[in-house]
């Protein structure tokens, strides 16, 4: 029922700002389309914190961001003119297509102290729709179909599963939904796609008799249909169709490395448009190996 255990690997964004990165994993890159999986905190912030800990403007392309806060405030700016707080249990579903830059920024917490916590994730955009105009929605309440039923808590967060769909408009066939699951609780789990996995934000679960604590994903085959919460528990599930083979190169996504190394070299010459509600600075392309030169015509 377990194809594979994924353990998120901490990392720290800047400034004490830690994520927990599950995907993309060296033995697993993608789940369905899902290509990038952050756990953002827990982290307690208190007032008057500096501001090299928000995420200062930069780009995307071929895909779309999905990002989901338990707890906290982050304020999103992008280069198409939206500015948008993102809450608890709400969504901003950002598709950068052919390029758009944002910035995400704890204002909130700078002057009242906050506790952050939540996931952010990327989709990778189907082939012939790498290249799409980008566009910005944010997401609550009625778009965000939630039940309750024997110990579990439910709220879609996109997609369609549980017999409900979700207000984001997405690009191919998936599904991603939130538990907050009693202990003792079982939840199913949808069926219906070729790509599933589970991310234990808190708690405990038990699948196939074994234990499962936080910060760990578990990928499941075709036959895996519920899941028991062995202590109080936030779990995640998603999954989809796969969408082909897809390359990333920092916050960039692509069917093509010669489209990776474009973009690099776009961002790098000052040719993507910052927001303009935050355009005072921004992130440079990173120190890293840079992707392969685009193809000569």
């Amino acid at each position: 029922m377990i194809e594979m255990v994924i353990e998120q690997r901490r990392r720290d964004l800047g400034s004490g700002f830690e994520v927990g990165r599950v995907l993309p994993f060296a033995k697993r890159h993608m789940i369905g389309p899902f290509i990038f999986f952050d756990h953002m905190g827990p982290l307690d912030l208190p007032p008057g914190i500096d501001r090299s800990m928000d995420v200062r403007p930069h780009p995307h392309i071929g895909l779309s961001t999905v990002s989901y806060l338990f707890s906290g405030q982050i304020m999103h700016r992008d280069s198409l003119g939206f500015e948008q707080a993102i809450r608890p249990q709400e969504v901003n579903w950002m598709t950068a297509g052919r390029g758009i830059t944002h910035s995400e920024r704890l204002e909130y917490a700078r002057e009242h102290g906050d506790r952050v916590h939540g996931i952010q994730a990327w989709v990778a955009l189907p082939d012939g729709q790498e290249e799409i105009a980008p566009s910005f929605s944010h997401h609550a309440g009625a778009d965000l179909p939630q039940w309750a039923e024997a110990g579990v808590a439910g709220h879609l967060i996109a997609g369609s599963a549980y017999g409900l769909t979700a207000g984001a408009q997405t690009h191919s066939p998936l599904f991603y939904a939130h538990l907050e699951m009693e202990p003792g609780a079982i939840a199913e789990i949808p069926g219906g796609h070729k790509e599933r996995a589970l991310y234990v934000a808190e708690g405990e679960v038990e699948m196939d008799g074994t234990t499962y604590g936080a910060g760990k994903m578990l990928v499941l085959d075709a036959a895996a249909s519920r899941v028991r919460a062995a202590a109080r528990s936030t779990v995640m599930v998603l999954g989809g169709e796969p969408v082909g083979e897809r390359f990333i190169y920092w916050n960039f996504v692509s069917s093509s490395k010669d489209r990776l190394a474009q973009a690099a070299s776009d961002w790098k010459a000052g040719l993507m448009k910052l927001p303009d509600a935050d355009d005072a600075e921004f992130i440079p392309l990173p120190d890293e190996p840079a992707p392969p030169a685009p193809a000569m015509s």
